[in-house]
């Protein structure tokens, strides 16, 4: 099977001898994560799709990728419209396509482990009007034809110290004790990888880019909790770490504990964890309490050792992102550098800096390519970044002390006034947001449209969220906060926005064919004093540091509230990571960071 078309073609074949009419590929693993490891990318071993969002269906005549309109142009470059009808979300749901397209009389399959309990209802009951059925099946039909299926890994467990966490493991076990008691629960599921990392403050190597463990927990009212993981992946230390208030099960245990649970009130979180939960729950006899994860608020509003960790990784990483950013703009225009070559070349500056990991898979996009925002080079779409091109990087790095993601677009030669017009537009949106002021309670759906004003006004927009929740040491893409519109894809725009969350601001505008651009820093919220003011206010600051292209800038569009914010965002670039370069490399920063002027007539 060496194309995905044999795949597609073996995995009907499959299907048949199941019984099985069609069957439901998430992008997901057993913990509703984002980002999965390799055992869990069927969607991607069976369609090609390499983005973090998406799912398919396959039925016996026809099939469909459903995907947002992030990766409108991705899905149709990485899997054949010959096997799959393009389906885009939020517009179309995979329970009213299946309505659709299902025959009378149908079994669909899904696998229980790999989707939400409100998920599997609502197909079923579009299902049933057409007289189909939705069937769960005990083993997953892509691993029987996956004939070199990745196992999962088996890499140790790492102890996250408190000194860079801010709170002991029992401390916030106690935590959740004490808010099962405010629930009338006896115990609360975490099956959320970050969840159970922040919890039990540890993290590891089991999924790329995000430094969690797979395992799953029950946090118990008396302070207590069952840690269900691999045997091996537990050294000594992290036994000792966990003490003896942490019982250690082997991870295939998890569910008949929870079937053991008869009488007890259980709290689960019906946006986390998936249907099979829930299910050996009321066969075991438990009463459910349907509730969000107790530790998702405490895992986003950071405490100060988190934020002064955060504060540290970001200086390093500013300081790798000047010395790229010098090395790209001298390089780039000599027409010898690849994409590849450009994120290999600031992945190893971040390595030589510290970083454990990248964040991310690193998007390094030049021209066309940039206007998929989240495109990753390979060895087949690899291009040569050449003159007359817009270069876009959007990049991170998980540090022991911090979690970054910045993204930051360089024109290679001489940009063309409509470059420097939609830079300028994106960048005032992004003014917009890292200047807003706002009372308590606000959410970040209300806020989305400060960044799309200045696009908005030129008949522009951008198809993606404006910025979305960022762990400590953790995933990259947190929630409950978002900024984006009230109907994005995913949730989130209705959370109202608390002190101690971080964010990115990321407003962006993609031209098909031609260019992307994308101006991201990360930012906290804050409390904010505004004299007069009767209500309590908040406010973001900004915790990225590297310069933003002065050469796609317009100052003529700039007002001069939003001239100012600049240059005193590139006094601050200098005043932070100054200090750590020497040489070219902090010549080179000052006169990048050196203000912008305009004409007196040009003032606004």
């Amino acid at each position: 099977m060496t194309t995905h078309h044999d795949r597609l073609t073996a995995f009907r074949v499959h299907l048949a001898t199941q019984n099985l009419d069609g069957f439901i590929v998430p992008l997901t693993d057993e913990h509703m994560s984002e980002y999965v490891g390799a055992y869990a990318r069927r969607l991607e071993w069976l369609t090609g799709f390499q983005g973090s969002a998406g799912a398919a269906v396959v039925l016996a005549d026809r099939a469909g990728i459903f995907t947002d309109g992030r990766y409108t142009l991705q899905v149709r470059q990485q899997v054949s419209g010959e096997d799959y009808e393009y389906v885009l979300v939020p517009d179309t749901s995979i329970a009213t396509w299946l309505g659709a397209n299902a025959a009378a009389g149908a079994r669909i399959g899904y696998d229980p482990w790999l989707h939400t309990r409100a998920f599997v209802n609502e197909v079923r009951a579009a299902l049933a009007e057409t007289g189909a059925e939705l069937v769960a099946v005990a083993e997953n039909p892509v691993d029987a034809v996956w004939t070199d299926h990745p196992r999962p890994s088996d890499a140790q467990l790492i102890v996250q110290g408190d000194d860079l966490a801010g709170k002991s493991s029992a401390a916030k076990r106690a935590d959740i004790a004490d808010w099962l008691g405010t629930q009338g629960a006896d115990a609360a599921v975490l099956s959320a990888l970050d969840s159970i990392a922040w919890t039990f403050n540890i993290r590891g190597t089991d999924v790329s880019r995000t430094p969690v463990g797979l395992a799953f927990a029950l946090a118990h009212a008396d302070g207590t909790a069952d840690l269900y993981v691999a045997p091996d992946k537990v050294t000594d230390a992290v036994t000792q770490h966990l003490g003896n208030a942490v019982r250690v099960h082997p991870r295939d245990g998890f569910a008949p504990a929870l079937q053991a649970l008869a009488g007890k009130r259980v709290a689960v979180d019906p946006d986390r964890a998936v249907a099979a939960i829930f299910e050996a729950l009321g066969q075991g006899g438990a009463s459910i309490l349907p509730v969000r994860d107790p530790t998702v608020l405490p895992r986003a509003q950071k405490n100060p050792a988190e934020i002064a960790g955060h504060h540290a990784a970001q200086a390093r990483d500013g300081v790798v992102m000047a010395k790229f950013l010098r090395w790209i703009e001298a390089k780039a225009p000599k027409g010898q550098l690849t994409e590849i070559d450009a994120s290999d070349h600031l992945q190893r500056l971040r390595e030589e800096a510290g970083a454990v990991d990248l964040s991310f898979d690193t998007i390094s996009a030049t021209g066309a390519h940039g206007a998929s925002p989240h495109y990753k080079a390979d060895e087949q779409s690899n291009a040569r970044i050449e003159p007359g091109q817009l270069y876009l990087i959007d990049s991170g790095g998980q540090w022991p002390d911090g979690t970054t993601d910045i993204t930051r677009v360089v024109p290679v030669g001489e940009p063309t006034a409509e470059m420097r017009d939609r830079f300028t537009r994106v960048l005032q949106g992004h003014i917009g947001i890292a200047t807003a002021v706002f009372p308590e309670g606000t959410t970040g759906g209300q806020l989305d449209s400060f960044a799309r004003r200045p696009l908005w006004a030129a008949g522009l927009d951008f198809a993606h969220g404006t910025g979305h929740g960022v762990g400590a040491y953790l995933s990259v893409h947190e929630g409950p906060q978002r900024i984006a519109k009230p109907n994005y894809p995913g949730g989130g725009p209705s959370e109202p926005l608390r002190a101690g969350m971080f964010l990115s601001n990321e407003p962006g505008y993609y031209k098909a064919g031609e260019y992307g651009i994308r101006i991201e820093n990360l930012i906290l919220v804050e409390p904010r004093d505004v004299p007069g003011g009767t209500e309590p206010v908040l406010g973001f600051e900004t915790l990225t540091f590297a310069p933003i292209e002065r050469d796609l800038i317009d100052v003529r569009l700039l007002t001069d509230a939003e001239l100012s914010w600049l240059n005193a965002y590139h006094a601050e670039v200098v005043e932070k990571i100054g200090p750590a370069l020497d040489g070219e490399d902090r010549a080179w920063l000052i006169a990048k960071c050196a203000p912008l002027g305009r004409a007196p007539s040009e003032n606004r």
